[in-house]
């Protein structure tokens, strides 16, 4: 069996392929992959501008998925990797789903609430801790939403032209 460090690069490397997705389709390039037991039960990106919904971020539209794949509302067993810290309303939201732990690539100093803002998934009045682990392939995820952003400002220095 592969080694565990190699096993959550390659999930994060699955999460950066999602994100890779959103950056095509002009989101926020934003990556996400649940697992159960070693496997991929659920994947996802950034849909927010194409749903025209605010709450379709990675993590709540693969939380969805994990579910149903479960046929559980509870992801007790599960492993979220996540190219950027989640905000606070997908971390809420995973506590609520009692996910056991999170891995995700770059901190978000902005919205960030594993850590970076306030640190929802291990807040000690809340019922759920969740085990975090931060930095896994963060230069990766980093360059891949600066990377967005700088194209965004380029476009739209160019549209003011």
């Amino acid at each position: 069996m592969m080694k565990e460090p190699f096993l959550d690069q390659f999930f994060m490397q699955e999460a950066l392929k999602q994100a890779q997705a959103a950056f095509e389709e002009d989101e926020v390039p934003v990556g996400a992959i649940i697992t159960f037991e070693n496997k991929i039960i659920a994947k996802a990106y950034n849909q927010v501008e194409t749903l025209k919904d605010p709450t379709a971020h990675a993590e709540m539209i693969a939380i969805t998925q994990a579910a149903n794949s479960l046929s559980s509302k509870w992801l007790s067993n599960c492993s979220l990797y996540v190219t950027i810290e989640p905000c606070s309303m997908c971390a809420g939201a995973l506590v609520l789903s009692r996910i056991k732990r999170i891995f995700f690539g770059a901190a978000d100093p902005k919205t960030g609430a594993c850590g970076s803002i306030n640190n929802i998934a291990c807040h000690d009045q809340l019922n759920h801790k969740i085990e975090l682990h931060q930095g896994l392939l963060a230069d990766d995820c980093s360059h891949l939403m600066s990377s967005f952003f700088k194209q965004k400002r380029k476009t739209s220095y160019r549209n003011r032209l």
